[in-house]
């Protein structure tokens, strides 16, 4: 079972080699135009390997049961799964183990990112059909793929943490694909940087862990955390902490997501959906004992995901940018997880991290297909396109239900457990009461305004009149509609294949419901929407966002972060660059230039000496003749 662990990572790795190998063939790109052949040949050595990795990895999971029950296995523990080591590397203190390990959490989530890369890959077949980098583009996506599942499979963490680094290589390759574009490979960059700031702590709890355990087997340190300080659990659990802020886009280290909607769509869908976002709450559940073994870590955790989850979503109320909205969005449904996780139930943290995956994979696929039709991300410039798409009007509005937690979308279920977990975390489990309830009421509120931004987005993109675009050169008082049609199959079916687990998904955990719960979201979530919609009607032409007051300013800005951001650091920063570049300018080039200039003047005097005149010559000889006599009458 273990080698077809390792045939699921190992796939699309090799779809990434030779994706690559084959984007050097000759032909690849001829005068700046795509080749058709070489993206038709890079699609199929993408989508086969990775199709191949998706079966093996649904096999698995229905093998190791990873759809029921705790997710960390039959037993509830990462040591009930099967482990499986390649080699052993002995480094001189605590060795590392190459190797593999298989419980119900792998297996779920091995599932979600396989099933995810796979519409991803077929999607861009379309959506990039005209790049001429799309087959470099298809292997970072199989490099993508492959990272994300050596961290879900890894035995070892710092086996782990090389899948962590490489996604983070890929993310800032993807992101920045149109990197001609400044602001592209801005937000690459930035990406970059804030998750590599997060990574540092990160690098150092594993550390902590490993050295504290004597292993860095995952299955070993989670056996001997009752040998371990509370101190060393709690630093280890903050740090790592720091990781998962920086990867799951958790305050303060979210501001590089919505800038990281740059990228194209489908790179959006798989960060959002089951890459990037989706490894650090698995990290979280992966070694979860020790988070809940660390009492002040889990109370910084849920009132970081009280303030993420609320504040992302005022933020996605106010964005013109669909794709920002859904990048807001993520942010905020990401700090669900995290606070079910707060909450104490691993469960319903992945039970949600799988339905989200689902439903904002779709999400994004159909905001590509409105993207590309419309030719352009902002939603002022839709509308109307019920009629015109309805393949992805259809598909949208599941996904938009599933956001809000609508029955009988899978949303709606996961939703159900993670309010359950917080509200029993108001009475007991690992929060103080402050947190639990600071967590408690931001969720309610959160559930409202997800319905209203959610219900937003899909009036303004799909009712309403769309707008008259004038002509690049336009007859006097003529005008034309954009042509709008549905996106090609290549584009079409993943949407309506994502469509299918968005709706239906919950129904496997439908005896889990509580009722009363469900009933409260639904109504909270509805109000939202409710407000929305009236506001709306009102005036179908302007943004309901209005509604929002003196806040909408704060709100589109996501509260200022990135400016204050960028007084507090990147300005100094910037400064003391500038510094260095005077000082390097000034003092170590010119001491440079000082002692080529003294060198040269002292050239200068010694070539005084050395003019060729003989007369001068004998004169000197004779001078220090007379010196040379007159010291030694004096010293002698």
């Amino acid at each position: 079972m273990i080698t077809v662990v390792a045939l699921v990572i190992l796939m699309p790795f090799l779809a990434s080699v030779a994706g690559l190998l084959g984007s050097r063939w000759p032909g690849h790109a001829r005068g700046g135009k795509a080749d058709t052949a070489a993206n038709r040949r890079a699609a199929w050595i993408a989508i086969v390997p990775t199709a191949i990795s998706t079966v093996l990895a649904i096999w698995l999971a229905f093998g190791r049961a990873g759809f029921g029950g705790d997710p960390r296995g039959p037993a509830g523990s990462a040591d009930d799964g099967v482990t499986g080591t390649l080699t052993v590397i002995d480094t001189g203190g605590i060795p590392i183990s190459v190797g593999l390990l298989l419980d119900g959490l792998a297996a779920t989530i091995g599932v979600l990112v396989t099933v995810v890369a796979l519409a991803v890959q077929i999607y861009s077949v379309g959506y990039l059909h005209d790049d001429r980098r799309y087959p470099s583009y298809s292997a970072f996506i199989s490099l993508f793929t492959s990272a994300m599942l050596l961290v879900v499979y890894a035995a070892d963490l710092l086996v782990l943490y090389v899948g962590w680094e490489i996604m983070g290589l890929c993310s800032y390759l993807l992101i920045g694909h149109w990197w001609e574009d400044r602001d592209n490979s801005r937000a690459a960059v930035k990406a970059f940087l804030v998750t590599r700031l997060g990574d540092v702590g990160f690098l150092f709890g594993i550390f902590v862990l490993g050295t504290a355990a004597g292993s860095f087997k995952i299955t070993d340190i989670l056996a001997r955390l009752p040998e371990m300080s509370s101190g060393t659990i709690v630093a280890a659990t903050m740090l790592l902490l720091a990781g998962v802020a920086g990867k799951s886009a958790q305050v303060p280290l979210h501001t590089w997501l919505p800038d990281a909607m740059a990228g194209p769509t489908p790179i959006s869908a798989l960060i959002h959906a089951a890459t990037m976002v989706a490894a650090g709450i698995f990290i979280v559940a992966r070694l979860y004992p020790v988070f809940l073994a660390a009492g002040p870590t889990m109370d910084v955790l849920a009132v970081l995901a009280a303030f993420g989850m609320l504040g992302a979503a005022l933020a996605a109320l106010a964005q013109d940018d669909l794709k920002r909205v859904l990048a807001y969005s993520t942010i905020s449904q990401l700090a669900y997880m995290a606070a079910a996780l707060a909450a104490g139930s691993d469960e319903a943290a992945i039970f949600h991290l799988v339905t989200h995956g689902a439903f904002k994979a779709l999400l994004f696929l159909c905001a590509g297909v409105v993207i590309h039709t419309i030719g352009s991300n902002l939603m002022s410039a839709m509308g109307g396109l019920r009629r015109e798409l309805p393949v992805t009007f259809v598909t949208m509005t599941i996904g938009f239900a599933a956001l809000m937690g609508l029955p009988p979308t899978s949303g709606f279920f996961s939703k159900d457990e993670v309010l359950v977990a917080v509200e029993g975390a108001l009475s007991q489990g690992p929060l103080t009461d402050a947190a639990a309830l600071l967590l408690y009421a931001s969720a309610l509120t959160t559930v409202a305004v997800t319905g209203a931004y959610a219900t937003r987005a899909w009036l303004r993109t799909f009712f309403g009149a769309r707008p008259i675009v004038a002509l690049p050169e336009p007859a006097p008082g003529t005008a034309h509609v954009i042509d709008v049609r549905e996106a090609p199959a290549t584009m079409r079916w993943p949407v309506i294949v994502l469509a299918v687990p968005a709706l239906l998904l919950g129904f496997a955990r439908v005896g889990g419901v509580h009722w009363s719960t469900a009933a409260l979201s639904v109504a909270v979530a509805l109000l939202g929407a409710g407000v929305v919609y009236a506001v709306w009607r009102s005036d179908p032409v302007s943004d309901p966002a209005r509604m929002l007051g003196p806040l909408r300013a704060p709100c589109e800005r996501a509260f200022y972060v990135d400016s204050v951001y960028r007084t507090l650091f990147a300005r100094p920063v910037l400064a003391l660059a500038r510094l260095v570049v005077r000082a390097d300018d000034r003092v170590v080039d010119g001491a440079v230039r000082g002692s080529g200039r003294t060198a040269q003047g002292l050239s200068g005097l010694v070539r005084l000496a050395q003019n060729g005149n003989a007369q001068l010559y004998v004169t000197g000889l004779l001078a220090g003749v007379l010196l040379i006599a007159v010291g030694a009458v004096m010293f002698g």
